[in-house]
């Protein structure tokens, strides 16, 4: 039986397991890989645990401007649709409960309002 996300311990399975699958997939891989060498994906881990930790659990432990990162890497609606799709896939693969669907919800509007934002920039 799924439980909800409770701990930082749930968050790191949530993270690492999401960005396994953004770096094996077709469309995202490529863009994440432009960003992020090799070796410096613990410190990207890192910096999402830290980031979801505050968004679902309150930690307050994430600091910093998110949406900057996105600025110049030549991603659209397509890019986040299937960010969105892919965190709301590994959330559901792994739990279930009120945080879990806060989670899919905080990723649909990060989704969006940075969709957007992009958008507005061209």
């Amino acid at each position: 039986m799924k439980h909800d996300i409770s701990n930082t311990d749930d968050v790191k399975l949530l993270v690492d397991t999401f960005y396994t699958a953004i770096r094996q997939d077709a469309l995202l891989a490529p863009v994440f890989a432009q960003r992020i060498a090799d070796d410096k994906w613990p410190i990207h881990l890192e910096k999402m645990y830290r980031f979801w930790g505050t968004l679902l659990l309150q930690t307050q432990n994430y600091n910093g401007s998110p949406f900057d990162k996105h600025i110049g890497l030549g991603i659209d609606s397509t890019h986040f649709n299937q960010w969105v799709t892919l965190f709301g896939e590994t959330v559901d693969s792994l739990f279930e409960g009120e945080v879990a669907t806060l989670a899919k919800e905080r990723a649909n509007n990060i989704g969006l309002i940075f969709s957007h934002k992009l958008e507005s920039m061209k």
